[in-house]
């Protein structure tokens, strides 16, 4: 008993009020969990500030999401798209073809009414059928012939003529390396500017993959097709403008839209941050601050295509062209001009310039406008400073509630701005935020909690192995530090993949609980009904050494012989958890394990301070073992042990050499082996075919005969009586590839370095 006044001063506060321990308890948790609550939410609030591309992916996939839920309706809209399909490839000839015949189709369009033609393509050579240019690469033709084909109108020029006479918007591509723009000037379109000038804002192209000087003189616009997929490789925003040096062009869609409605002049209002929108026809359409308008798009409609052959024969119905705004593309696989959308995994490249042409018609363009961001952030501190609030006073489970019918009110709202306002604004970064928050505190307060029982049930108790806890009871005097020297048998083992299936259970921490329990119970059970020794456990993982503190003269073997159950009883721990999992409708992934051992001295002993100590082992032997088992994944197979435990079990088990192998920390080399079997195995025709085969190929490999010994490796894969060691010989194919490309030096002598633990 502590005495006098101090003893009664420190009871003092067991007898305050309820109310009173409430408020300290609550201030207490306000003052360091909150704290951290509030360093995380600044923290969250600067990532999303910075924006990195992880989380822009993850927000264009929500806004794809709402597409796919609710994609645009097609509207009825005088726009067709005439297709270079397959079909018309094979009745007209193969791409490109000569200009006269996209003359003719051009003829033919303005034949059919059409109001204006745009190229979904770019005629940027010189036609290499022109008559001329026959002429020049045919030597064997007489010079009549020659002067005849030569007196002949070129290609380009009759396209060019075509042009003439019709209402054409020609394509052009922007090109991220420079071409001459000096002596072939881009022919510039009208714009006027309300605003700051929004050049330096959208994207900017070096050069221009343009057409021909002819063609570029008669056709009535011209305007980019460039388009750009997102990093996914999804369409999801068609820049509107681009510049090429100083000029701004249109893109093909809105080039299209001027010459159609005989306006001559874009309006593009800007400010600070960038483009606003671009005023076209007394239709204003919002793009982002680079210029980009966000499509949205609908299913896919095959009634609007017309088979280029079809126009061209003059078999097309005169209704499907006439008074159109026809896109002229090509949906053939071999000109490679497929993209994929939010709603449509391949469309042609057309489709979508079609698409954005008849949103602008319709007015259903998608908007995300300049105060999103700050939108997503206010709403994002809202449902965090809440969640912060009401846990301390709510508990757990009501703050989740309350804060669960909040979250779902921002993705309602989010959800009503997409389809009645056509705006895209993103509440999943505010909720992620707001559950990592809630998640956070929930377990800052379990973990508090924890600490409180541990510190009242465990002050000063010592862990320690059970055999070492019966000798200690004969002998206390043993309860001291020291160690001594040993030859010893080291095995760790470890869950492969365990930070994915901790992820799978971040909402039922006690089903990740019951799940290592029954996974670490069996694979004690065979440690220790072979006289083995549990060090610790390490989550998931085990440390577990032989001969110490009991005597074991088999000690390597009875490691391999444990090992060997370990994996027998995982597979029965796999079967009954899969039949659970069936029952239940879940998914089930089975569980896989790695496992090093290896033999050599060590120091065991009660190791620590003199407040705290241990039984456990040290040295280099044991680290060894740790690094084999951190190897097994490498390698491809379950067990890896050393070579010291490989001379002892060699007789008794089923082996097959690894490598020969300087482990990270370590400079000596170590020869490795997979433990694979009992004894029986060794005695199966197949497994001494192919541990013939498999020493032939070590050998190849470590003089360098790198053609034989990829021969026997796929020949030791064919020869694999079923023990898995296809990932074996597939890594030894891919060092042998790297090994010809990269020799390595001349005294290399078979050892890999490894890089990792």
């Amino acid at each position: 008993m502590i005495p006098g006044g101090l003893g009664e001063s420190r009871r003092a506060p067991g007898r305050a009020s309820p109310l009173r321990r409430f408020f300290r308890r609550l201030v207490d948790r306000i003052r360091i969990g909150r704290i951290l609550a509030l360093v995380l939410l600044a923290a969250m609030i600067a990532l999303r500030i910075w924006d990195p591309a992880p989380i822009e992916f993850f927000r264009l996939k929500i806004f794809d999401f709402y597409q796919f839920m609710k994609p645009r309706q097609p509207a009825q809209q005088p726009i067709v798209i005439v297709d270079v399909d397959e079909a018309s490839l094979g009745e007209i000839g193969q791409w490109p073809w000569p200009r006269t015949t996209i003359a003719k189709l051009t003829s033919q369009l303005m034949a059919y009414n059409a109001i204006v033609v745009a190229f979904d393509m770019v005629f940027a050579e010189p036609d290499r059928l022109s008559p001329s240019r026959i002429a020049s690469h045919l030597p064997q033709l007489s010079d009549k012939l020659r002067g005849e084909l030569n007196a002949l109108p070129d290609n380009d020029m009759i396209l060019a003529e075509t042009f003439a006479k019709s209402r054409v918007v020609i394509g052009e591509s922007g090109l991220p390396q420079a071409t001459d723009l000096e002596t072939h000037p881009i022919k510039p379109h009208s714009f006027g500017i309300l605003g700051p000038d929004p050049r330096a804002k959208l994207l900017n192209f070096k050069g221009l993959v343009r057409n021909r000087p002819e063609l570029e003189k008669t056709a009535t616009g011209h305007g980019s097709f460039t388009i750009i997929p997102e990093s996914d490789g999804l369409v999801r925003r068609v820049p509107a403008m681009i510049t090429v040096g100083d000029e701004i062009i249109p893109a093909l869609s809105l080039e299209a839209l001027r010459v159609a409605t005989g306006q001559t002049t874009y309006a593009i209002k800007s400010d600070e941050a960038g483009v606003k929108s671009i005023v076209l026809a007394g239709t204003e359409i919002p793009t982002d601050p680079k210029g980009r308008v966000w499509v949205y798009y609908s299913p896919l409609d095959k009634s609007r295509y017309i088979p280029a052959k079809d126009v061209i024969n003059g078999t097309a119905p005169p209704e499907s062209l006439t008074g159109n705004v026809v896109f002229i593309g090509t949906s053939a696989i071999g000109l490679q001009d497929i993209k994929a959308t939010p709603v449509n995994d391949a469309v042609p490249g057309v489709e979508v310039h079609a698409q954005l042409l008849e949103a602008f018609l319709t007015r259903t363009q998608l908007v995300r406008p300049n105060y999103a961001d700050g939108a997503e952030i206010v709403v994002a501190a809202t449902i965090s400073i809440l969640i912060i609030i009401i846990v301390p006073l709510l508990g757990a489970f009501w703050s989740l509630v309350l804060g669960g019918l909040v979250a779902a009110s921002f993705v309602a709202g989010s959800w009503y701005l997409f389809v009645e306002e056509l705006i895209l604004i993103d509440v999943a970064f505010g909720l992620c935020t707001a559950f990592a928050l809630h998640a956070f505190l929930v377990y800052e307060n379990y973990f508090r909690e924890e600490a409180r029982r541990r510190q009242v049930r465990s002050a000063f108790q010592q862990y320690l192995s059970p055999a070492l806890v019966e000798q200690l009871a004969q002998d206390p005097d043993r309860l001291v530090l020291g160690g001594e020297t040993r030859g010893m048998t080291f095995l760790f083992c470890d869950v492969r993949g365990f930070t994915g299936i901790s992820e799978q259970y971040r909402d039922n921490p006690q089903g990740l609980t019951t799940l290592i329990n029954r996974l670490l119970t069996p694979m004690t059970e065979a440690i220790l009904e072979r006289n083995g020794t549990i060090d610790k456990y390490m989550g998931d993982a085990i440390m577990a050494f032989w001969n110490a503190p009991i005597d074991d003269e088999e000690h390597a073997l009875n490691a391999c012989s444990a090992s060997l159950d370990m994996l027998k009883r995982l597979e029965v721990l796999n079967e009954t958890m899969a039949a659970e999992a069936a029952q239940s409708g879940e998914d089930f992934k089975p569980l896989r394990i790695g496992i090093g051992l290896n033999t050599g001295e060590c120091t065991v002993g009660n190791l620590g301070s003199d407040q705290r100590f241990d039984y456990s082992v040290i040295g280099d032997s044991v680290n060894l073992a740790s690094r084999l088992e951190g190897q097994s994944k490498n390698y491809g197979v379950h067990i890896i042990i050393g070579a010291e435990t490989a001379a002892i079990a060699g007789e008794r088990y089923a082996l097959l050499e690894l490598d020969l192998i300087a482990v990270k920390g370590r400079q000596e080399p170590e020869h490795i082996f997979t433990l694979l079997g009992e004894q029986a195995l060794t005695r199966d025709a197949a497994f001494q075919a192919l541990g013939e085969r498999h020493g032939k190929m070590l050998d190849a490999y470590r003089n360098r005969e790198w053609e034989r010994a990829r021969a026997l490796a796929s020949e030791c894969r064919d020869l694999d009586p079923g023990l898995e060691l296809g990932p074996l010989y597939d890594l030894y194919e891919d060092r042998i590839e790297q090994n010809e490309t990269e020799p390595p030096p001349p005294d290399w002598g078979g050892v890999y370095v490894a890089e990792t633990k």
